[in-house]
């Protein structure tokens, strides 16, 4: 069982930034894939920022290409969440998840991801 809990989550202004950070606790971690969503009122979950083992595999969404970046200590047990540049429509409350690595795993898929942290807001102000 993993447990995720996101923290650095606040109000700041357009053009500003964040970090997020994802504590996780559990066991064999690095057999995890983890990723960042968000959830913006009114809207489905989408797929931020994604990362396998210490950076090896990255993706992110179109969106947030080039503004956030994501990593991973080396033993698994913190994945952040550098936001640059950050937009109104950035505002969302963001989760981090973790997936067990298996084949079929659809990496920006929320339902691929067994493991939720509660969500943590982050409002840009324009």
């Amino acid at each position: 069982q993993v447990q995720l809990s996101e923290s650095g989550g606040g109000v700041v202004q357009a053009g500003g930034s964040l970090t997020l950070t994802c504590a996780a606790s559990g066991h064999a971690l690095l057999a995890y894939r983890m990723a960042w969503f968000r959830q913006a009122p009114g809207k489905e979950r989408e797929f931020v920022a994604g990362i396998v083992w210490s950076g090896q595999t990255i993706n992110y969404s179109d969106s947030v290409k080039g503004r956030f970046t994501v990593s991973r200590d080396t033993d698994g047990s913190t994945v952040r969440l550098q936001m640059n540049s950050l937009k109104v429509e950035d505002t969302a409350v963001y989760y981090c998840a973790a997936a067990s690595i298996r084949v079929g795993l659809k990496p920006t898929s929320s339902s691929s991801y067994e493991h939720w942290g509660r969500g943590t807001q982050v409002t840009v102000s324009s």
